[in-house]
């Protein structure tokens, strides 16, 4: 049976854990060839990259061995991310621009190696892993949502500069996803178990979501069942966007 992916190439960062390495396997699931980009190895991708996406020579060789190995990206997917605790002036700001380093101007530099191949081939689908402290004032964050707010625009912007290319550009807004990263800032409470149970309740369906169901939403935008979509954020928050608690 033909996957929804059949013949894609897609690379995906933040691939070697949480919602990253989800996505990535769905979409070899689903068919596509995937090449994972992190800082460690990503093991459920066709080919694996170590890059920092702070740099521009180590993305553009990287980029370079994918296209070599398996073809220039029909797919991007960029859930690569870096965050820091603090306030907005707590948060010294070398910290601040690192953060946005990694998420806002990475983000611009995979979209400087992907779109002209895309362009090309006149399609692509791209998206962006924000976050919902994107829309609401997150004081223990405030580096990562001012980041994450800026994906969103970065993410209307790209929209509607590819769409006449055929190039989707879509963001997704996750609430709290269990993954190892968030399970190790339960970690750091003094009550791990009454710390998680306490974030579950922030959500009206009174859990916390899946990376795996992140994957699905990832698949539903990349493919063709989407071929309508773009310029949008898409939560995916169990309710919380409905009432911030």
């Amino acid at each position: 049976m033909a996957g929804e992916l059949d013949g894609r190439v897609a690379l995906v960062t933040g691939a070697a854990s949480g919602i990253g390495a989800a996505i990535a396997a769905r979409f070899r699931a689903e068919g596509a060839r995937v090449a994972g980009l992190d800082v460690a190895p990503s093991a459920a991708c066709d080919l694996d990259l170590i890059a920092d996406l702070r740099s521009d020579t180590a993305l553009a060789e990287a980029f370079a061995r994918m296209t070599e190995r398996l073809g220039a990206p029909d797919i991007l997917v960029h859930a690569a991310a870096a965050s820091v605790p603090g306030g907005a002036i707590d948060t010294d700001p070398a910290a601040f621009a690192d953060i946005y380093d990694v998420n806002l101007i990475g983000a611009v530099r995979l979209l400087r190696l992907c779109v002209p191949p895309m362009r090309a081939a006149g399609r692509g689908a791209i998206i962006l892993l924000s976050s919902i402290n994107a829309d609401f004032a997150t004081p223990t964050l405030a580096a990562y949502a001012a980041s994450k707010a800026a994906l969103d625009s970065l993410t209307r912007t790209a929209a509607l500069e590819f769409a006449p290319d055929y190039i989707r550009v879509n963001a997704i807004a996750p609430a709290s996803i269990d993954t190892p990263l968030l399970r190790r800032s339960f970690d750091l409470q003094p009550d791990p178990e009454r710390a998680r149970a306490e974030n579950a309740l922030r959500h009206p369906l009174a859990r916390l979501g899946t990376a795996e169901e992140v994957a699905e939403l990832a698949l539903f935008l990349a493919s063709d069942r989407a071929s309508w979509i773009t310029g949008a954020v898409h939560p995916i928050d169990g309710g919380a966007r409905v009432t911030r608690r």
